[in-house]
């Protein structure tokens, strides 16, 4: 008899054993978006969490420190609150997340930082429009998100000589910028507040030797300038095109002790009415050689520290961040009471490599005690004209710049392109709105690998049977880079999937990187010299940065695992 005879006999049988049984449905997965009511927390703060929609009714909460979990409840609210440990300056993952079918799904994921001083772990926004209209609620929660804890209040001011219109007391209700915007005291000020309400620092910007064309009549006296000539003839300035701007820039020298406290009197006006927390100090990078009014020459970077001293002694309870415009001077604005190091970075520095040594130089001028901010412009050229941002350019430029422990002056109203800061011209696509807020979840999480002490090394890495061709830091088009740092107690290793890159130029200028394959299933072998405790795998780019455990073995210096996958950038951390 032939097999096919015994089919309609096989499906009857099926078919009576089902009738009375459910069908299988495999659920899809519920997506929800987690926000939290700050942007950090001081120890013992309760942290509020809501949920835009509900999560399925059978899933739980659970709250982690780096791979470790520290709690786990039952799901019961799109809105409840959880009181982290009161240890100081830890970064922690919460994850909404049920079992379905055996296989743990994830529903969203969100950071927290505890950390009760925002410069251990600075993460910096902007923000460069003042009009009477701004949604400033809506911005303000978009940068909460990113967990953004402190930001720039860029050209809010009226003259870089005379910030406040008016007086402290006294304020105009708004003035007129030096591009002639009108900017409102009130949009300023709601700024000012709703930050502080998502515990986020306001700092205010001005240069550190800014006059306009006024200043004269405005008290600056002519010997306060800086030259470029021995004669007092020719004031170094800052050009403007006029219009749009109503003047030129003439620059004081910063360290002349009557414009220190001229402008110590200027600022002080600004405190009394304005409840910032501190003043982003600016410069313009190498000025050549100049000369004060008596013919002497002026040395810039001694200059910078003397103002940054004369700003703290003033005003001691106040924050100061300083600009380093392509490292200028930044090795004598470290040894001042800046409480961060900030740089502008600029060409020849258009490498990846370039943003890691910046951030070590950094870590060493400020003897690993003052981390650093990089405002780094993407996809420059593009940003001439309308667009959209290259994902790829941001995303990788955001893994380097966070795994080497700084951080990205990129967001405010919107994302940053050039250094206008209103310039608007490119905006996020959909797919890096989706993504972004991952990174920085991932930064804050991970915070304690990523930015909390440790020395970088290049391990002793291989891909098992040439699987894919790796190289120590820095990278080379084409290669998998890799980079370590060493923490005593654990070992933490970056992977940078650069294998379809002809570039590893950070900036992108015109936007066009090409998105990086997804590659998994990577076998690697690492030297380890210590008995190795577990292994354990994490990336922004899988499963909402949750870490998971990664099965290796060890024969003697020899530690063998798989890394599961990599896209941008995937983390692995070895626990000794």
């Amino acid at each position: 008899m032939k097999i096919t005879s015994f089919l309609p006999v096989l499906l009857a049988i099926i078919l009576f054993s089902c009738k009375n049984e459910p069908p299988i449905v495999i659920p899809k997965a519920v997506k929800v978006e987690i926000q939290t009511d700050k942007a950090a927390y001081a120890p013992g703060d309760p942290v509020n969490f809501t949920l835009d929609k509900a999560a399925p009714a059978s899933a739980k909460i659970r709250y982690k420190h780096l791979h470790e979990v520290i709690a786990e409840v039952a799901y019961s609210a799109t809105s409840w609150n959880w009181t982290p440990p009161t240890d100081d300056f830890k970064g922690y993952l919460v994850e909404v997340y049920s079992l379905e079918n055996g296989t743990e799904i994830l529903h969203g994921s969100i950071a927290v930082d505890v950390s009760s001083d925002w410069t251990r772990f600075p993460r910096y926004g902007f923000l460069s429009k003042y009009s009477g209209s701004e949604p400033i609620a809506t911005v303000i929660g978009n940068l909460n998100r990113y967990h953004l804890n402190g930001l720039q209040f860029y050209d809010w001011h009226y003259k870089h000589h005379h910030p406040i219109a008016g007086t402290g007391t006294n304020p105009e209700s708004s003035w007129v910028d030096i591009i002639n915007r009108t900017i409102y005291f009130s949009t300023v000020e709601q700024y000012i507040q709703a930050a502080h309400d998502k515990n986020m620092k306001a700092m205010f910007y001005n240069l550190a030797f800014g006059a306009t064309k006024t200043a004269e009549s405005d008290g600056v006296q002519p010997g306060w300038f800086m030259f470029k000539d021995q004669t007092h003839t020719n004031r170094d300035f800052h050009p403007l095109p006029q219009p749009p701007f109503n003047s030129d820039i003439f620059l004081t020298n910063p360290g002349n002790p009557d414009w220190q406290q001229y402008l110590l009197a200027q600022n002080q006006e600004v405190y009394t009415a304005l409840d910032f927390d501190g003043y982003h100090i600016d410069q313009l990078g190498d000025r050549g050689k100049l000369y004060d009014y008596n013919g002497a020459a002026i040395n810039l970077t001694n200059g910078y520290k003397s103002f940054t001293d004369a700003m703290k002694a003033g005003n001691p309870d106040k924050y100061l961040v300083f600009n380093a415009v392509n490292q200028f001077g930044q090795g004598s604005i470290s040894q001042s009471p800046v409480n961060v190091l900030y740089t502008e970075v600029w060409g020849p520095n258009e490498g990846y490599k370039d943003l890691s040594t910046i951030i070590a130089n950094n870590d060493f001028f400020g003897s690993n005690q003052k981390k650093t901010i990089l405002a780094a412009y993407m996809n420059y050229d593009l940003a001439q004209n309308p667009g959209a941002f290259n994902t790829s350019s941001v995303l990788f430029a955001d893994a380097v710049i966070f795994a080497f422990g700084g951080s990205h002056l990129e967001l405010g109203e919107h994302m940053l392109g050039r250094e206008y800061f209103p310039n608007d011209n490119l905006q996020m696509s959909a797919e890096l709105t989706k993504a972004l807020p991952v990174y920085y979840d991932f930064l804050v999480a991970y915070q304690n690998v990523l930015r909390d002490g440790g020395s970088l090394f290049s391990p002793t890495i291989s891909s098992v049977n040439d699987q894919f061709p790796l190289k120590n830091w820095p990278p080379d088009p084409g290669k998998i880079a890799v980079a370590g740092r060493n923490m005593g107690n654990r070992q933490v290793l970056h992977f940078f999937n650069f294998l379809n890159s002809q570039s590893v130029d950070w900036r992108d200028t015109n936007g066009t990187r090409m998105a990086p394959n997804n590659l998994s299933s990577l076998n690697m072998q690492v030297s380890a010299d210590v008995p190795v405790k577990s292994v354990w795998f994490a990336s922004p780019d899988v499963n909402g940065g949750s870490a998971q455990t990664v099965t290796f073995t060890q024969t003697g210096n020899q530690v063998a695992f798989t890394l599961p996958s990599l896209t941008y950038w995937s983390m692995v951390v070895l626990e000794f």
